[in-house]
């Protein structure tokens, strides 16, 4: 129990480093750097390392497959509806709009791959 708690403490530490990190990049003006480690698929880099080391490499691949189909259906109408909402209504009313878009379609797709038992 113990070393499951210690494990998951290491997941949150690591993924707030690398939040951190970017934010911190990004408000130092170093707008270059904090664009690259954004653009970087940090937290599945990182939830894919410890995926693999739990469950092996046929694991990563099929969560891999998932994550990719799921990013057009779910992550890219986000990101079209932020691009084009926020110079119109600002950022603090297009983000949470946004973020309506892609739990919609992302919840959609999650039960589409459930009930078809998509990568398995």
């Amino acid at each position: 129990m113990w070393e499951q708690i210690k494990e998951y403490l290491i997941y949150f530490v690591v993924g707030g480093a690398v939040t951190a990190a970017i934010v911190g990049l990004e408000k130092t003006g170093s707008r270059l750097l904090s664009g690259l480690a954004t653009l970087v698929p940090v937290f599945t880099l990182i939830a894919y390392y410890f995926i693999g080391e739990a469950r092996g490499g046929v694991a990563v691949s099929q969560h891999a497959w998932l994550v990719l189909f799921g990013t057009l259906v779910s992550w890219v109408p986000y990101m079209i509806v932020v691009a084009v909402l926020a110079p119109r209504l600002g950022p603090s009313k297009a983000i949470p709009t946004g973020l309506v878009v892609f739990s919609v379609l992302a919840v959609a797709y999650l039960q589409t791959v459930r009930h078809f038992g998509w990568f398995r």
